[in-house]
């Protein structure tokens, strides 16, 4: 229930500032978000594609294809709910199915997604997100953080000569 909770919070609040952003008027933007001294702009845009646009003659497979995965993605954290640890990686695929659910309901219901803001840094400007990316990005982070720091405790030796002198003191 908790995992559900948060894919529920994630795709809700990612969901609510879109439809803030969509309730503007499109000349409002860009503009600057209040209290980041301009390093956060808001833009109101709707891609009807993958990132920059990709594919946006196929709309059929851009809706198809994130379902997909999605469902591969529920199915697969369901699989483990029953299962006792793998808190991290449980947590890590409710944060990604939160924003990927947000953006999925976008392309079946609105045939694009809204996509509002930009962080002026380097290459980032070019790019604008929403909050349901963001929440993939982390979720993905926190599964490959989980498994880097797994594989590098798989590699330790499992007692050190330090640890084996003291069993036999």
């Amino acid at each position: 229930m908790l995992y559900t909770g948060i894919i529920a919070a994630l795709s809700s609040l990612d969901l609510g500032i879109k439809w803030l952003i969509d309730r503007e008027k499109p000349e409002n933007f860009p503009k600057p978000l209040p209290h980041t001294k301009g390093k956060i702009l808001l833009y109101r845009n709707h891609n009807a594609g993958f990132p920059f646009g990709f594919l946006e003659q196929h709309a059929e497979l851009v809706r198809m294809l994130p379902l997909a995965v999605i469902s591969g993605l529920a199915g697969f954290l369901a699989a483990i709910l029953p299962q006792k640890g793998k808190t991290v990686q449980k947590f890590g695929i409710a944060v990604i199915l939160g924003g990927a659910v947000s953006n999925l309901y976008d392309r079946m219901i609105r045939h694009y997604v809204v996509d509002y803001f930009s962080i002026q840094c380097g290459k980032l400007k070019k790019v604008v997100f929403n909050l349901g990316d963001i929440f993939v990005f982390l979720g993905s982070g926190i599964l490959f953080g989980a498994e880097f720091i797994k594989e590098i405790r798989g590699m330790l030796p499992e007692k050190t000569p330090v640890d084996s002198s003291r069993e036999t003191m």
